[in-house]
């Protein structure tokens, strides 16, 4: 049984840094694409940023030299830096994960934690 399990989330001032997690069980991390999504209010569920193995992340233009996706194989976890955030970001990050290639499209990815909560007021 494929088990992902958020946390790191929570409330930072604009311009603030957050490091979310994602552990994963029956599942292996550095084999399979792992990304990061997030939704806020109102709006359609977006990719952040997905990874493979180290050297093949991927961003979305909104996030891109804000966030670093990175993993680590020994603990079956994925992480997201979250640095210089902003009002926008605020939105529940969902971690996901799909076998092979990775994919922007949430529809692609099989698997689902249940989220975390990021707040940037201004």
């Amino acid at each position: 049984q494929v088990q992902l399990q958020e946390s790191g989330g929570g409330s930072v001032q604009s311009g603030g840094s957050l490091r979310l997690s994602c552990a994963a069980s029956g599942y292996t991390v550095g084999r399979n694409c792992m990304g990061w999504f997030r939704q806020a209010p109102g709006k359609e569920r977006e990719a952040v940023a997905v990874i493979l193995t180290p050297g093949s992340e991927s961003y979305a233009d909104p996030v891109k030299g804000r966030f670093t996706i990175s993993q680590d194989n020994a603990k079956n976890t994925v992480y997201l830096q979250m640095n210089s955030l902003k009002l926008e970001d605020t939105a529940m990050y969902y971690c996901a994960a799909k076998d092979d290639r990775c994919s922007y499209r949430s529809r692609d990815y099989e698997y689902w934690g249940q989220g975390t909560q990021v707040t940037s007021p201004h």
